[in-house]
């Protein structure tokens, strides 16, 4: 068997006064060249909640159109993120990308004159579009979307709907919008607008062709009007960062 002893070594003599800098900079280095460590990514929990009816009163309906303001049932449901609620929502989802959806708004909005008592109703809003990675939130702001007449029909991020002009012309359009686009991909007239007493709905819900890529819109009781769509692929950014949960 082997036996190992210590044996003493000898170090010159001026390597003595080298020992207590070299000590020094043992106890200085952690303190002047700290370790970064890198924040772990927050994880974001966005939900779509239980659907809940509330009463609801067409704008077309009341004593101004003639006809009876019966309320009906909207169904509405609450968009949460990491468990507090930001939004009211209605209508089906459109998942645009795979992080990130579309939903249209549900809004509660006062409807009582100066002289009234508080008068809540419900409508159906503009569209918003959440990022399930951020949990962040943005409106939408469709060309010429009315929210009393438009019924946007989703394929890929486009939108499809019947819209109202706010010039003085006014008029009933097709639309077609692209998600990051400056200009609706397709604009034409279609009908004239505000009417006497537009048809409900004003529009039939809009037709979507894959290859090529069409879509047909009709005014009801009108005709019907196909249009080719050509543009790139999805133009949506969307933000890697992890701090722009509202």
């Amino acid at each position: 068997m082997q036996i190992f002893r210590s044996a003493p070594v000898h170090l010159p003599p001026w390597t003595l006064g080298l020992l207590p800098f070299a000590l020094l900079s043992l106890v200085l280095l952690p303190l002047s060249q700290p370790i970064a460590f890198a924040a772990p990514a927050k994880v974001h929990v966005v939900a779509l909640g239980a659907v809940r009816k509330v009463p609801y009163t067409p704008p077309e309906t009341g004593p101004a159109s003639g006809k009876p303001a019966d309320a009906v049932m909207l169904k509405v449901r609450p968009l949460t993120v990491d468990g507090r609620q930001k939004e009211w929502t209605t209508g089906d989802a459109h998942d645009v990308t795979d992080r990130s959806f579309t939903v249209r708004r549900a809004l509660r909005l006062n409807d009582a004159l100066p002289s009234e008592a508080p008068r809540w109703s419900w409508q159906s809003g503009p569209w918003l579009l959440v990022d399930r990675t951020t949990g962040h939130i943005t409106a939408l702001h469709l060309p010429d979307f009315d929210a009393e007449v438009s019924d946007a029909v989703w394929f890929r991020d486009y939108a499809a709907y019947c819209g109202t002009a706010d010039t003085a012309k006014g008029g009933l359009f097709a639309i077609v919008a692209q998600l990051g686009a400056r200009r609706a991909v397709v604009q034409k007239q279609i009908g004239k607008w505000p009417q006497p007493t537009p048809a409900s709905p004003v529009c039939k819900p809009a037709v979507w062709q894959r290859e090529p890529m069409r879509v047909t819109l009709q005014p009801t009781g009108g005709d019907a009007m196909t249009f080719d769509v050509v543009g790139a692929a999805s133009l949506i950014e969307e933000n890697d960062s992890a701090d722009d949960a509202p």
